[in-house]
């Protein structure tokens, strides 16, 4: 089975180099060269020519628009087509659609995981449509593969983990801006911390951050308001409230038009230190 990579940005170009140190020789494509083809993957000049030699193809891009851009003209035929970034639900299940209808496979691959896991394989994947087969080609690039069943379960999936990622990210950058107001060291806030029954690995590196000024990108200020986005649209049409990630979505977009766009999402601080208190 033959694998086609396209999107080499921050998540796609270590899980291609996975999938190369893997033995798996992916076909890849960007639409961006910044020289970052991972060693042991064949570099194309076009996202045709992917589909025309992989049998399956993985789209790690990161908008809508983008997807349309690639798929426009290619021929999916006999090919599955794994859809890896973070899109709404709905336009997944059209794209599902639009594919098979023109005689390719399709299926959802969202993973939960920042620039850290996708380096070292650790990735989770929540699968969903048709999956047969895929489990394997996802391995190199994840330590856990879960099916969510139907289209678009999986991505419903991930917008219900980022809920989570992005509200507890958000109250960890809070509760350093607290402890700086009072004087207090946040290296030691960042010990009791990582000592306690909150630590994750999510929570010790965007501490370390909080601590060192240091935000570096690993999951980007821009594509978090982009999930904060999708999200909210999502409860919005469930009619189900989502009041702490109402609040989110502004603080990011702050964060945003502050300048802080393409940094790590811990520098959500910027813009909760801006805020006014409140009785």
């Amino acid at each position: 089975m033959t694998v086609g990579f396209i999107g080499l940005g921050v998540m796609g170009t270590p899980m291609a180099a996975n999938l190369a140190r893997a033995g798996a020789g992916p076909i890849v494509w960007s639409r961006t060269d910044r020289g970052n083809t991972p060693p042991g993957a064949t570099r194309v000049g076009t996202a045709a020519e992917v589909f025309e030699r992989a049998d399956v193809v993985i789209l790690m891009l990161a908008t809508e628009r983008a997807m349309d851009e690639v798929l426009d003209g290619v021929d999916v035929r006999g090919t599955l087509v794994v859809h890896m970034g973070t899109t709404g639900p709905e336009y997944s299940a059209a794209l599902g659609e639009r594919i098979r209808a023109r005689g390719g496979r399709y299926a959802e691959a969202p993973v939960s995981g920042s620039r850290g896991p996708a380096e070292a394989g650790e990735l989770i994947a929540m699968i969903a449509g048709d999956t047969s087969g895929l489990t394997p080609v996802l391995e190199p690039m994840c330590k856990q593969v879960v099916d969510c069943g139907e289209v678009p379960n999986a991505l419903l999936m991930k917008l219900a983990v980022n809920t989570f990622l992005i509200s507890m990210v958000t109250g960890l950058a809070e509760a350093f801006h607290f402890a700086t107001a009072y004087g207090l060291d946040p290296a030691l806030l960042r010990e009791v911390l990582d000592a306690g029954p909150m630590a994750s690995t999510v929570s010790r590196v965007k501490a370390a951050k909080l601590v060192t000024g240091d935000f570096a990108v690993q999951a980007a200020i821009h594509d978090v308001l982009k999930n904060n986005e999708l999200v909210v649209a999502a409860a919005r049409r469930a009619g189900v409230a989502s009041p702490l990630l109402d609040v989110c979505l502004s603080l990011y977009a702050e964060t945003a038009a502050q300048g802080h766009a393409e940094k790590d999402m811990a520098a959500v601080v910027h813009a909760i230190a801006g805020s006014r208190s409140r009785p």
